[in-house]
């Protein structure tokens, strides 16, 4: 019989081969080499230096646009690149943000969606990091109903011509090329819009408490004129975006397990360590209590992670199933930060330890890329065949 490992009580990692293996320890190593001993100072300072040798980096060890086959892309499994969201968010949601955005929005928009002549002149740029590509679809007064947006383009010739704002874009100071989803005659399409064309900025977002360690933006556009081969010619509608959306979202099942994990571990060390009445406090039958509740939903989400990344790989994952796994996953890795912070006590504020941050930090990736109540929703039109958004 196998030993119980306090890190691994339900024997995870035995389902795991040693490719995946290999993937995951290559990426929990980078960060632990380039984000951990610097990520208290970047979220204290609320910036991200060095964006784009990060991305070089991520390019490098095969991160970026990771489960795409083809141009430069590393064609891994949907589970291991889950598993490098767990590792990457385990340091910072921001990391795994940066990553998610430029694989599973802006790189698979293109790829899915795109031309051949759009997929050659973007994505090998951004696979190796060389490119950073931010996804515009939120804007200042449209979040949840994307299908409100405003951002327009219109035909004048053979061009297009787009204007509108988007807003909570990360990456997009950085980027090179935004995916900009906007109203048409023809219904909603897409942009591949290069970001050094006239009447494009991105001002950043500062004075954020949340994903601090992360650069976030909002897009103007004004009157950019582009030529008729920008817009995405293999989609049209709203299934283009929500299709992005999805891919994206199923990233987020397993990251938001990394932040837990962390938040669980820096609590485990802690009451092994801290004595309070002559013995360490995970002596004490309440924090025994906390850290056994943990430890069984951390764990049953990693497992709910690997199932929905083996049902991915099967070509059988459903959009309800990824809401399954974002609103429970997410949800309870909030109240294990929350948890872990009580063991911590004082500390448990302190940018020494990992734990308020990752709670900050999932406040947000509880309602970007689709809010508790939209997942709800989700879930009850598919238990009840009843639609409750309208």
């Amino acid at each position: 019989m196998s030993a119980f490992l306090p890190l691994d009580p339900l024997g995870i990692d035995e389902l795991l081969g040693p490719e995946d293996l290999a993937i995951r320890d290559t990426v929990r190593d980078w960060a632990a080499d380039r984000v951990l001993p610097h990520i208290a100072g970047w979220y204290e300072s609320g910036e991200l230096p060095g964006i784009r040798e990060l991305a070089w980096e991520l390019g490098s060890i095969g991160a970026l646009g990771m489960s795409l086959e083809g141009y430069g892309c590393a064609g891994a499994s949907a589970v291991q690149y889950g598993l490098a969201c767990l590792e990457l968010e385990a340091a910072d949601s921001g990391i795994r943000s940066l990553v998610s955005v430029q694989g599973s929005l802006a790189m698979y928009a293109i790829w899915k969606y795109g031309s051949e002549e759009q997929k050659q002149r973007w994505l090998p740029g951004m696979a190796a990091g060389e490119l950073i590509g931010c996804f515009g679809l939120t804007e200042p007064d449209v979040g949840s109903d994307p299908a409100a947006m405003r951002t327009h383009a219109k035909r004048d010739g053979g061009d297009w011509v787009l204007s509108g704002r988007k807003m909570w874009i990360t990456n997009g100071s950085v980027a090179a090329v935004a995916v900009v989803w906007a109203q048409t005659d023809e219904g909603i399409r897409g942009f591949a819009v290069p970001t050094d064309t006239p009447g494009f900025s991105a001002p950043e977002i500062k004075h954020k408490w949340s994903l601090r360690a992360s650069v976030t933006s909002e897009l103007v556009m004004d009157e950019v004129r582009l030529p008729a081969d920008a817009v995405l010619p293999g989609v049209t509608g709203l299934k283009g975006p929500l299709g992005c959306l999805s891919h994206a979202r199923y990233g987020i099942v397993w990251g938001s397990m990394g932040a837990a994990r962390a938040s669980f571990e820096a609590a485990l060390d802690y009451a092994k360590t801290r004595e309070q009445f002559g013995k360490p406090i995970g002596g004490f039958q309440l924090t025994q209590a906390k850290l056994a509740d943990m430890a069984l939903e951390l764990h049953k989400g990693i497992l709910l992670a690997h199932h929905l990344g083996r049902r991915m790989d099967a070509g059988t994952l459903r959009p309800e199933q990824i809401s399954f796994g974002k609103l429970n996953n997410v949800r309870e890795a909030i109240e294990i930060c929350r948890t872990a912070r009580t063991i911590l006590g004082a500390n448990g504020i302190s940018l020494e330890y990992p734990v308020m941050r990752h709670a900050t930090n999932l406040e947000s990736v509880l309602t970007y890329e689709g809010t508790v109540e939209m997942h709800q929703l989700v879930l009850g039109k598919a238990l009840t065949g009843l639609d409750a958004f309208r």
